[in-house]
């Protein structure tokens, strides 16, 4: 697909607002649709194209990028658009879903005569800035190529598998995420509990084979206590439920995976908007007498 090609983008929330963008950069007309208009109306002044409804947004599309909270959400913006669709036309899923809701949109598409990729993304409102996110995608060869330049404008695409695998691979992410997040903060707190100085441990590591992104970043937000969302508790227990169907589907256990899931269901009554690393938080709920660095807790 050239730059001559029109693209429809549904969803304008902390990262499809910055995807957006690298799309307008990278020179494609998008038009864009949300459910809250006004969030679509800040990105007119970009170049992009704020439709009233959903059908006015898809109408003459080539491809459809929906970016949306959940499965059912984006099952009912498909059936939405599905009489707008040009024939045709590329749907790219890169919102976060379970593998069977990513195989259903295909097959709604397929039987439709359109084509289907999934492609959750990884690398938080940050990557979607910079246009750096890892872009995991399910779909045939030939309709990944119609849309890899596309994705590259948002990213680093991989094609991982056909429809489906990209929620896989993202569940994959979001599992080596959501536990690497509950062992730094258990790191930090045991580092200053034990007399050392935690935020020294945490640069001694570095480099060593502890470095992570997770270690980078998150350790980091753990010293500050700077829990301002970037990737949301209840969306990172959305994905770890999601992780546990379909290990359940594909008959494995993973009980490393059901802890963690424990552990971010503590904080989803208190603190379900807080950015993930507030998984700091729920650890020393367990530990009364604990509490890493001295500063104030940042949660907006």
């Amino acid at each position: 697909m050239t730059f001559s090609t029109k693209i429809a983008f549904l969803g304008i929330g902390l990262m499809g607002g910055p995807m957006v963008r690298c799309l307008l950069r990278a020179g494609y007309s998008v038009t864009i649709w949300n459910r809250t208009h006004s969030k679509a109306q800040l990105l007119r002044a970009a170049g992009a194209q704020p439709a009233i409804s959903i059908a006015q947004a898809v109408n003459g599309a080539d491809v459809v990028i929906s970016m949306l909270e959940a499965g059912p959400i984006v099952a009912q913006v498909l059936q939405d658009a599905l009489p707008a669709l040009r024939p045709g036309a590329v749907w790219i899923d890169m919102s976060s879903t379970r593998q069977s809701e990513a195989q259903q949109f295909h097959a709604i598409l397929q039987a439709a005569g359109h084509a289907f990729v999934d492609a959750p993304v990884s690398g938080g409102v940050g990557g979607a800035q910079a246009g750096t996110l890892a872009i995991m995608a399910g779909a045939s060869a030939g309709d990944y190529a119609r849309v890899e330049a596309i994705l590259a404008a948002m990213g680093s695409p991989t094609l991982v598998g056909p429809p489906g695998s990209g929620q896989v691979a993202k569940l994959c992410n979001q599992l080596i995420v959501g536990a690497t997040l509950n062992i730094v903060a258990e790191a930090l707190l045991l580092a200053q509990a034990a007399g050392a100085d935690a935020a020294a441990v945490r640069a001694a590591i570095r480099g060593g084979f502890a470095e992570s992104k997770i270690l980078e970043v998150h350790g980091q937000r753990m010293l500050e206590r700077n829990f301002v969302a970037g990737g949301q508790v209840k969306s990172q227990i959305k994905d770890m439920h999601n992780i546990l169907a379909a290990a359940e589907a594909a008959h494995v256990t993973l009980p490393v995976t059901q802890l963690v899931t424990q552990r971010y269901e503590t904080l989803a009554a208190t603190h379900p908007t807080a950015d993930h690393a507030a998984a700091l938080l729920a650890l020393e709920a367990l530990n009364p007498d604990q509490r890493l660095g001295s500063g104030p807790d940042q949660l907006s």
